[in-house]
């Protein structure tokens, strides 16, 4: 009898993660820390225009994955790959030279081209049969490289803008490398549904869930103002050197993964509704104090703190999404959620670079934790209908 090989042995599907980390590594590295500092210190643009850049690096992302299907049914998934990551180094050196708005909004657009393939390409790997482990591989790579990114790149930038530039640039290469090695074969077909069907189905997602799209909006659009203003309101603000604002990312990061199955458990138990309520207003008042901080242990408190509350936020939320998707349309429906929540990524920093620029970065957090505290009080006045368990 034949031993049967554990899904997490499957080396192909460990190869799609590296490559999965190492971008995200990149676009966490880049977009979250170095871009924010080197294009405001360096090339002299405005905080308004750097959050422009981010937001077209995403509106480029949303872009891309709205093509998901042709690309995968017309071109080798290797291809796909390959071109879409040689593009976005090219955005990538682009933006460390732009010297005008024009091209360094063209550069991070060209940026966000070869994120959404990886997508694409891994989820067209994941086997049918080992579904969940796969997906669990996927994930853990995605979220290490988003959170590593930035810390450990923090690091490097207090040593040189050159050197972390460098590093960026090298693992990106190392990227499109692995990627030679990914086959042209999937092992998931998407299920063809016609379009007017699809817009049929998606209308009623839409309005059975019409209490949730502030929440999901506002939310995503409030972290987004943070993305061009954090680092420099670290420096300007808090006084602290980026190696010492990598520790305040690391205990915000920490607290998040400790108690997030945990309040997991409890939101299930005792009722998602107000663990959303407290989360959300926790959230609110600690960013709103963390203006305020001045020396280094305080604003490692705070950023504990807002792990402490996202983790009571992350799982009540999407459990409660997930009660809207249909069984037999998760790739839909869990499509449509993260286009709807795109909304709020690409306006976010739009107006976080706006209100740093017209007043300061303070205002920007203010303004954020401000939005936060509204989904608080808008779930405390309105309960999604339907959900027994939110009363």
């Amino acid at each position: 009898m034949e031993a049967k090989i554990r899904p997490y042995a499957d080396t192909s599907m460990i190869m799609y993660g590296i490559v999965m980390f190492i971008v995200e590594f990149v676009r966490g590295a880049y977009l979250v820390s170095y871009l924010p500092t080197y294009a405001v210190n360096v090339l002299g643009f405005s905080v308004a225009t750097v959050g422009t850049a981010v937001s077209i690096h995403y509106v480029t992302d949303t872009i891309i994955k709205c093509y998901a299907g042709y690309l995968l049914d017309h071109f080798p998934l290797r291809l796909i790959v390959q071109l879409g990551l040689l593009i976005s180094f090219g955005g990538l050196l682009l933006m460390q030279y732009s010297q005008q708005f024009w091209l360094l909004i063209a550069a991070s657009a060209l940026f966000g081209v070869g994120i959404s393939p990886i997508w694409l390409v891994c989820l067209s790997k994941v086997k049918p049969e080992n579904r969940a482990a796969h997906m669990g591989v996927l994930y853990t790579c995605w979220l290490c490289g988003i959170g590593a990114g930035p810390v450990v790149i923090n690091f490097v930038i207090d040593k040189s803008y050159l050197l972390s530039f460098r590093i960026m640039l090298v693992l990106w290469g190392l990227g499109w490398v692995l990627s030679l090695f990914i086959s042209n074969v999937k092992e998931s077909e998407p299920i063809s549904i016609p379009l007017k069907r699809q817009i049929s189905m998606l209308w009623d997602r839409l309005r059975s869930m019409k209490q949730l799209l502030p929440g999901m909006i506002i939310q995503t659009a409030a972290a987004g103002m943070l993305v061009p203003i954090l680092p420099n309101f670290a420096s300007k603000y808090l006084g602290l050197q980026f190696s010492q604002y990598s520790y305040v990312l690391i205990a915000g990061g920490v607290f998040t993964v400790i108690f997030l199955i945990p309040m997991g458990k409890l939101s299930d138990r005792w009722g998602r509704r107000w663990f959303l309520i407290l989360g959300f207003f926790a959230f609110a008042i600690t960013l709103y104090g963390l203006t305020f901080a001045s020396v280094l242990w305080q604003a490692v408190l705070l950023a504990a703190i807002l792990g402490f509350s996202y983790a009571a936020v992350l799982p009540a939320w999407n459990a409660l999404l997930a009660q809207h998707v249909p069984e037999n349309q998760q790739g839909m429906g869990w499509g449509l959620f993260s286009s709807i929540e795109g909304i709020g990524v690409i306006v976010g920093p739009i107006l976080g670079g706006w209100i740093a620029d017209m007043f300061n970065e303070r205002a920007a957090v203010w303004v954020s934790a401000g939005l936060l505290g509204s989904i608080a009080l808008y779930y405390l006045i309105v309960s999604p209908k339907g959900e027994k368990e939110l009363a």
